[in-house]
């Protein structure tokens, strides 16, 4: 099987070269001002670089489209029709109503479709990672054509019947989950300081807090507004996540102990109840990872983004867990801290205690309000480019750490993954 690639980016290189090695025959394009970069990276790979995605698509018997999800819809009215007879035809992009809607419109009635989203960034290569494959229209021998082709790779395979399915989940799994970080970036920054400088920010949760916070930041904007603006479902999410926080954060500042308790149980019985696998973070592994010193004084730490999520959780009739089957490394930290907090009975103390009574704390749950209310605004009017300038402006801020943020992260992630 010939593989194309339009669209040789970051994931495009790192699948072109992963099929490369698995003993496929590769070519790809991107755009001309590239090509002599891509050709000195790529040929030592066997694989070609040819002058426009239209050569891709007459000769290769899988077409992947890898480019980012705005340009898509253009990309592929430019390509598609030369799609060579009976292809296979898939696309890389994480949200996949639009995606599939293109290929619909612009794409050749024998075009056989079988999309997928890999369930990692590029930082990561394939093998031993989750995979999620979509049979939209194709007969079963091009479906098995796929499925033994990310078998060579190695990749942790999960099969979900339809796009709409894929998407519901990556909205809790990526949308909202990234939301809650880049809130907490941007809290950071309107307050001016860097929270592995502050002394309410430190420990285990608060460290993957953090270095989770960097790796997001340390990669593309458009990445993530395309999570969050174009996957139908993830508004909706993300502003009941903001509706979560918000009717928290109400509470807390009118002292209202026993709602806030309350209301918090109520979404720890319904999430975190015994007949869920536990992800048992390993508390241990977690303080390892700390960006700064320790100060002499811990303070506690409301923790309201994780009370926000797991209040969200409860509202929607989410099962976390269950989404794990589209799990990425955020998500599944995500979830694991706040299991960590809530199956800990004196942290949960805790954090209520410091969540409605403790005045030195709110100020940083002000600007940690106020960003969520940002990000779900952006998000509610599709508004792309503020998107971009909005996470662009918070990437600034953390600039000189995110390399190590993210290096941290990634040891961070495999030792935990091992536990």
């Amino acid at each position: 099987m010939n593989i194309g690639m339009i669209g040789l980016g970051d994931m495009g290189r790192l699948y072109a070269k992963a099929f490369a090695t698995a003993g496929y025959q590769v070519c790809g394009c991107d755009l001309p001002g590239n090509r002599q970069k891509l050709e000195d990276e790529l040929n030592p790979f066997g694989i070609h670089i040819v002058d426009s995605g239209k050569d891709v698509s007459r000769t290769s018997d899988l077409i992947i489209y890898s480019v980012e999800a705005e340009s898509l819809a253009r990309v592929v009215a430019e390509c598609g029709p030369a799609t060579k007879y009976g292809a296979i035809v898939a696309g890389q992009t994480s949200v996949k109503t639009p995606e599939i809607e293109t290929f619909e419109k612009y794409l050749p009635a024998d075009a056989q479709i079988v999309t997928f989203h890999a369930m990692h960034g590029p930082g990561f290569a394939p093998k031993g990672q989750k995979l999620i494959l979509i049979n939209h229209r194709a007969d079963a021998e091009a479906y098995q054509r796929m499925l033994d082709l990310f078998t060579a790779l190695e990749t942790d395979i999960v099969e979900i019947a339809n796009y709409h399915d894929h998407d519901k989940i990556v909205a809790d799994t990526q949308a909202v989950t990234h939301v809650g970080f880049e809130s907490m970036g941007t809290a950071w920054k309107e307050a001016g300081f860097f929270p592995w400088e502050n002394a309410s920010y430190v420990g285990g949760i608060d460290n993957v807090k953090i270095l989770t916070t960097l790796r997001i930041f340390s990669y593309k904007a458009h990445v993530y507004g395309g999570l969050a603006i174009m996957n139908p479902y993830a508004r909706q999410q993300v502003k009941r996540y903001a509706v979560s926080e918000s009717e928290l954060f109400k509470l807390m500042i009118k002292e209202e102990e026993e709602a806030f308790r309350q209301r918090l149980y109520r979404a720890r019985d319904f999430v975190f109840h015994e007949s869920r696998k536990p992800i048992m973070l390993n508390d241990t592994v977690m303080r390892e990872f700390a960006l700064g010193q320790k100060p002499e004084h811990q303070k506690p730490n409301s923790h309201l983004s994780i009370l926000s999520m797991v209040d969200a959780w409860y509202h929607l009739g989410v099962n976390p867990y269950d989404n794990l089957i589209c799990q990425t490394p955020p998500f599944r930290l995500r979830l694991g801290i706040a299991e960590y907090l809530f199956k800990n009975e004196e942290l949960l103390e805790e954090s209520i205690l410091t969540a409605v009574y403790d005045k030195t704390i709110r100020g940083d749950d002000l600007e940690f309000h106020s960003a969520v209310r940002e990000w779900s605004s952006i998000i509610g009017y599709g508004d792309m480019e503020g998107y971009k300038k909005h996470f662009n402006d918070v990437q600034a801020f953390f600039k000189g750490r995110l390399e190590e943020g993210n290096k941290q992260s990634a040891e961070l992630i495999r030792r935990l993954m091992m536990e």
